[in-house]
């Protein structure tokens, strides 16, 4: 008897699992979304093209120290970059006498070694960029509540992140008439600004790139907003990945020695067993 009702409620399980399956299919199949403005006005990434691109990739040292320049006059304002040094500057082309003199350039955090006390210095070679806010309290105060992100790795955090964040940097824009008229309840509200490539149309950072000439490059090259947005994307794309040259160097090696250490393995296999006859099947 325990047997068969153990069978029963096994049965009875097992029946409202697949009704509850069918109907929630049945559901999903047949079920009008409502469309949404963020559905609606959303725009992907567009492609963008970097030297750094592909499996040959290798970095433009002089976009990246322009990428750097746009970095620390414009976004270092609001955007820490917590995981470089100053020293890794060297990397992309800096002599260690302007990395000092550049180190020196900003202040960072210090502590007093006669009082104890917090204070400030100019920076050193080995310290990390620091961040403008002294904490998330502060940061969110400053932005409409928003904390922006460290950028050491945000070309790593973002689907397709180069082209994200280039385009992103170069969305912002009215809101469409269409939009207003479609959605007028997706109206962009107070501190904040319309941007198609941001995920909900709406984002509380102001354009950081707004004129032509915001930054007067050291080489010369004329800064358009298009320019500065595809220089400091190439640069994040750097300190996200500074191994990215090497890491593509190493790669093609090793797999050229994987290929011929297969055929090798194959050749080998071949001699070893080749003096061996497949035994008969007896009837």
């Amino acid at each position: 008897m325990t047997r068969l009702i153990g069978i029963l409620v096994g049965l009875g399980f097992t029946f409202v699992v697949l009704l509850a399956f069918v109907m929630g299919a049945f559901t999903w199949a047949t079920e009008e979304v409502a469309e949404t403005a963020e559905h609606a006005f959303h725009k992907p990434a567009e492609p963008l093209k970097l030297a750094s691109n592909g499996p040959f990739g290798k970095f433009d040292r002089q976009q990246l120290q322009r990428g750097y320049q746009v970095y620390k006059e414009v976004c270092a304002a609001c955007h820490s970059m917590h995981l470089l040094s100053f020293r890794n500057l060297t990397e992309i082309g800096y002599s260690e006498a302007q990395v000092k003199a550049e180190a020196a350039s900003w202040t960072v955090p210090g502590i007093d070694p006669n009082t104890g006390e917090a204070n400030t210095r100019p920076g050193i070679p080995t310290d990390r960029f620091p961040s403008p806010y002294p904490n998330e309290t502060a940061a969110r105060a400053a932005n409409n509540n928003a904390n922006p992100p460290d950028l050491s790795l945000i070309t790593k955090a973002r689907p397709h992140g180069p082209e994200y964040l280039h385009s992103l940097l170069t969305g912002y824009q009215e809101q469409p008439a269409e939009l207003l008229e479609k959605f007028p309840e997706a109206k962009t509200g107070v501190g904040l600004y319309y941007n198609p490539y941001f995920a909900n149309l709406n984002i509380a950072m102001p354009p950081p790139l707004s004129t032509d000439g915001q930054v007067t490059y050291a080489d010369g090259t004329e800064a358009t907003i298009n320019q500065m947005s595809t220089d400091v994307t190439a640069f994040l794309v750097w300190t996200a990945e500074p191994t990215l040259e090497k890491r593509n160097q190493t790669g093609w090696p090793v797999l050229g020695f994987l290929i011929f250490a297969t055929v090798l393995a194959w050749f080998a296999k071949k001699q070893v067993w080749a003096d061996l006859k497949p035994r008969k099947q007896k009837t």
